[in-house]
């Protein structure tokens, strides 16, 4: 078998592979098809330019000229002085192909090392209405993004103000332009007497460079400082739907969840703020939090009978989606585990889903309104400051909340992941006032304890959630999800997405994991000759009550979570929930700053 030397190329590498290649009857397809990959002129080709482009990189070249294009406009002058023979005008035309000269400028231009635009010279013709040192004027470069600035008209004099510098902007990045300035002139055009959309149209079709004539402020505001805020989004804001905004085209739009970072809070109304991980660098308008409270106490006066105009089947829906949905079927077969807890023949403590199925379930009337009025309308949500938060070894472990809707099966998801990995994982032992069974053991399958001991517990909120199920209560305690946290294990704990807002502490710093069942519509070849037409089957109203559910509780509580699982069955499921639980050891998350800054 030949060998390669150390000197030879990809090409030649390649070639001797293809040389090697010899179908045998096992493979005689895919060899063939590999020998008629490797035998094309083109592979061959791409690497012999590989091969070029490495050696003059490890020669480091540097340019011949540094000025190709005026050799070459000399060499056409020449040619043209005196009489040509047929390559002289060959060579004449070849220069003059604006392919080929352009080519050349952009050869000079990298061999220059000059990247930065140039600006034609400043007008001569300044109006001599000004005083020499109260006009500036500023040009700067502008390509397809936005100035970066917003304006005003003075109510007093009528003057054209600069309202705001956006931060990152063209203007922002010049240094030339500040809040308060008086604009003149725009690209020669005075702007005086035009409306504030007039100029910013006038802007805005503006390319290349932009002349503007300004009258300085006459104490020119200081550069902005750095913030470092970050804010993660309680809401989602489109500013093309918002009519307060004072530049639409400046507004930053973001969905909940998303991380800013507010670099400006200068304006108490309109703070500027970037998306973190957005590579635009000018940042955009977002309303501050103060005035995005005004604006939801505006919407909450106006809608006062939020939890009392719930249809029937709204209420229904909503019940369903916090688990206090009583019915015989739910009562008789769980949905979420069996009547004992069993898992694979292991049992491992956890409060059931089926015990909140009959939480309160014998008042009605006053108390379906009292469930309905959970996720109070008042809770403004806007913002809510974050910073990076990475666990250190040695520190106890995060708390690891399961949130879910209709079909999520809950229950059966934690016992899977804790019954993989006992060692790692733990869930908090529920308390209950039902009497233990012969195989029960205190502490192990449930606490018991007494009603009365229950329920003065339950006055000095002791439980995370609490219900009743076939007259005996069950709940499950902060100490009991402290005990787990405290053996250095990741503590899962299932509740009602209300009971996540009492578990936002400090102590437990919960990571909140929503998960909902997949749920598609399913399609079947349509019964026509054509084998490619597809009809779609409706949802049935068990799936569509599902959708229903996430849907609600995305909606309701969509600020507390951390991350969605879509579980299509147990398996997938449980290895997405497992890959979550290890990032939780080794990757960096947005925390509110008041779980760190203590």
């Amino acid at each position: 078998m030949p060998v390669l030397s150390e000197d030879s190329g990809l090409h030649e590498t390649l070639a001797l592979l293809t040389s090697q290649l010899r179908p045998d009857s096992n493979h005689k397809e895919e060899m063939v098809f590999l020998r008629d990959i490797f035998s094309e002129r083109s592979l061959s080709y791409l690497m012999k330019i590989h091969e070029k482009l490495c050696h003059y990189e490890r020669q480091s070249p540097v340019p011949v000229l540094h000025s190709a294009s005026a050799l070459a406009e000399d060499v056409m002058e020449e040619l043209q002085t005196s009489p040509m023979n047929n390559d002289e005008k060959e060579l004449l035309q070849l220069l003059s192909t604006p392919h080929l000269r352009a080519m050349l400028v952009v050869h000079d231009t990298v061999a220059q090392k000059n990247f930065d635009p140039v600006l034609p010279p400043l007008p001569d013709n300044i109006d001599e209405d000004f005083d020499e040192e109260s006009v500036k004027i500023v040009r700067l470069v502008k390509n397809k993004e936005p100035l970066g600035a917003t304006i005003r008209r003075d109510e007093h004099t009528g003057a054209v103000i600069v309202a705001r510098i956006m931060r990152g902007g063209a203007a922002d990045r010049s240094g030339l332009v500040h809040v308060g300035d008086e604009l003149r002139e725009v690209n020669g055009v005075a702007v005086l007497h035009k409306r504030p959309e007039e100029i910013s149209q006038i802007l805005a079709q503006s390319q290349g460079s932009i002349t503007l004539k300004i009258i300085p402020a006459i104490k020119e505001e200081d550069c902005l400082k750095d913030s470092k805020v970050f804010m993660r989004a309680l809401f989602s804001y489109n500013p093309k739907e918002d009519k307060a905004i004072p530049c639409q085209e400046a507004g930053l739009p973001f969905q909940r969840r998303h991380i800013l970072e507010v670099v400006s809070q200068d304006d108490p109304t309109w703070w500027q703020a970037k998306r973190v991980g957005d590579t635009n660098l000018r940042a955009g308008l977002i309303p501050s939090k103060q005035f995005q409270e005004r604006k939801n106490n505006n919407n909450e006066d106006s809608d006062q009978t939020f939890s009392t105009c719930f249809k029937k089947k709204e209420r229904l829906m909503y019940r369903r989606a916090m688990g206090a949905v009583h019915n015989t079927r739910s009562v008789a077969k769980p949905l979420y585990c069996d009547c004992e807890g069993y898992f694979n023949g292991q049992y491992i403590a956890g409060l059931r889903r089926s015990f909140r199925l009959s939480r309160k379930e014998k008042q009605n009337g006053q108390n379906e309104a009292k469930q309905v009025e959970q996720p109070h309308p008042s809770e403004l949500l806007t913002y809510e400051e974050v910073i990076q938060y990475q666990q250190q070894p040695g520190e106890r472990k995060r708390l690891v909340v399961l949130i879910g809707s209709l079909g999520s099966r809950l229950n059966e998801l934690k016992q899977k992941v804790v019954a993989e990995n006992p060692q790692e994982y733990g869930v908090a032992v529920p308390h209950t006032t039902r009497s233990k069974k012969s195989h029960e053991k205190e502490g192990v399958e449930y606490n018991f304890v007494s009603k009365q001991s229950f329920e003065t517990d339950v006055q000095h909120n002791k439980f995370v959630e609490h219900g009743e199920y076939k007259e005996n209560l069950y709940g499950t305690s902060l100490e009991a999800i402290q005990s787990v946290m405290s053996k250095n294990k990741i503590c899962l704990v299932d509740v009602v997405p209300e009971a996540v807002k009492h578990l936002r502490t400090a102590e437990f710093k919960p990571y909140v994991v929503f998960v909902k069942p997949l749920i598609s519509e399913k399609r079947k070849n349509a019964p026509t000759s054509l084998l490619t037409d597809e009809i779609f089957i409706p949802l049935d109203e068990e799936q569509q009550e599902m959708v229903n559910s996430a849907g609600f509780i995305e909606e309701q509580y969509g600020h507390l979570i951390d991350t969605v699982l879509v579980k299509e069955d147990l398996h997938s499921a449980c290895g997405q929930l497992k890959t979550i639980l290890e990032k939780l050891n080794t990757d960096a998350f947005w925390v509110p700053v008041s779980w760190v800054r203590l």
